[in-house]
């Protein structure tokens, strides 16, 4: 069995138009929800082998945010560029080579990819992967190149507001 965490990064702010889109920070109303979110985490006893992020900052300090509630050491998080700018399907990528000994894998990066690939598993599919949100797949394989055709469940879905506002 292999865990996948598909998470959106946190609310990031807009206040300082002088930085590229890459570069904006998170702001601490996505802090508060995110660590919201690792409390629910803690409760489902989540354990995250490896951390893959998106390279842009407010993706990489959600990671961190993450790492960091759940007491993972920051040697696990690895930041990939390629999940800045990426599709559905080409989110399948990263986990071509990553090492199966790596049993719950967390993926932290942006809509509309992250909407669209957490929808290849959801039925009914949702609208749009809000910030700090989590969906928890569960594959029925030993093999992380081979998820993509692997019976699966869907462990939760949790947003923010569902465990309550901040």
């Amino acid at each position: 069995m292999k865990l996948l965490y598909i998470i959106r990064h946190a609310k990031s702010s807009w206040d300082y138009p002088e930085l590229s889109d890459h570069e904006r920070p998170l702001i601490e109303k996505g802090r508060k929800r995110t660590r919201k979110v690792i409390e629910y985490l803690k409760k489902q006893a989540a354990r995250p082998d490896f951390i893959i992020s998106s390279s842009a900052l407010r993706a990489r300090e959600t990671a961190d945010l993450i790492a960091e509630g759940l007491g993972i050491d920051k040697d696990l998080v690895k930041t990939d560029p390629s999940l800045y700018h990426t599709d559905a399907n080409q989110i399948f990528t990263q986990f071509a080579d990553l090492s199966d000994r790596f049993q719950e894998v967390m993926i932290v990066g942006h809509n509309p990819a992250f909407t669209n690939f957490s929808n290849l598993f959801l039925v009914p599919p949702i609208d749009w992967l809000p910030t700090s949100a989590v969906v928890c797949l569960e594959f029925e394989t030993d093999k992380w190149e081979e998820i993509e055709h692997a019976e699966f469940k869907v462990k939760f879905v949790i947003f923010p507001k569902l465990i309550g506002e901040v």
